[in-house]
């Protein structure tokens, strides 16, 4: 079915991390080291400048506090009601590499992934094909909401992109460099369990994720200009076509059936990526579950 895919704004540059909240559009610009807000109608609004550090995965505490992953800093920080930002979790015991994406869950507990290797080095040095075939493992860590860290799951292919299912019982997880989503059975205290292949890819890697409705995942592939829908098992559904490479996705809007897109290009070893873009696309089946 060919949908109409509508640009909001071309004035962001690496857009990452969307989420829907309260009418709007949130989002990390790894580039500009912003958290930006975006309307329907795409009137954009920085909503923190965090300046040391790349932000990447958001989310929100049940009290209605911003948290988001510090890239460089290896830390979950806390924005309060007063706009403060201070320190929720130090994942840096667990891991000396990036952080990167984070889903949080309804009760505050929230899942990171980070790279396992200098990712970024070795793209430069060897290219994508060449890392995708052979890197380190890495680790998925789980931050209770009183800041506690702990080791969720060992031997993870470049954690990135999650989803929680409706019921609080499911974690979906990218795994990029694997080119699967995996799952897990979501236990007590938020330990994870019965880890399964949720859906391999085939040649299509994974970014950033969104659940509907109906079960099936979004994911951004952040080596094609396209956004999938998969269901459990791997059957694509449907595929939206794009200008640029999709680093992440997410439903919202009114009726939960807008899907952004968030997109960009690759940037050469050494420059600046190119300006990117959010999309916009109204599909058939609203959004479910966290993010």
């Amino acid at each position: 079915m060919a949908r109409t895919v509508r640009v909001l704004s071309e004035d962001v540059w690496f857009g990452e991390g969307p989420r829907w909240r309260n009418g709007r559009l949130w989002f990390s610009d790894f580039a500009e080291r912003k958290v930006w807000s975006i309307s329907p109608a795409g009137d954009l609004r920085a909503e923190l400048e965090v300046g040391d550090s790349r932000p990447s995965g958001l989310g929100w505490t049940p009290d209605g506090d911003l948290l988001f992953v510090a890239m460089e800093g290896g830390e979950v920080r806390r924005v309060g009601a007063d706009g403060s930002v201070d320190r929720h979790a130090d994942l840096r015991p667990l891991s000396p590499w990036l952080w990167n994406d984070m889903v949080v869950g309804a009760d505050g507990r929230a899942y990171a992934g980070e790279f396992g290797f200098d990712f970024n080095g070795e793209m430069d040095r060897r290219g994508l094909a060449s890392v995708v075939a052979d890197h380190p493992a890495a680790r998925l860590a789980v931050v209770h909401p009183d800041g506690r860290v702990e080791v969720a799951a060992e031997d993870m292919h470049f954690p990135n992109g999650s989803a929680i299912s409706p019921d609080g019982r499911t974690l979906i997880v990218g795994e990029t460099l694997a080119r699967r989503l995996t799952a897990f059975d979501i236990g007590e205290g938020g330990r994870l369990s019965n880890r399964r292949v949720w859906a391999q890819l085939g040649e299509r890697l994974t970014d950033g994720v969104c659940l509907d409705a109906e079960g099936a995942v979004w994911f951004a592939n952040p080596a094609a200009p396209e956004c999938v829908r998969v269901a459990e098992g791997g059957r694509v559904l449907e595929v939206i076509e794009t200008e640029l490479p999709c680093f992440a996705c997410m439903l919202g809007g009114e009726s939960g059936r807008d899907l952004f897109i968030l997109t960009a290009s690759w940037n050469p070893p050494g420059q600046p990526p190119r300006k990117g873009q959010i999309l916009a696309v109204t599909v058939d089946v609203a959004h479910a579950g966290w993010p």
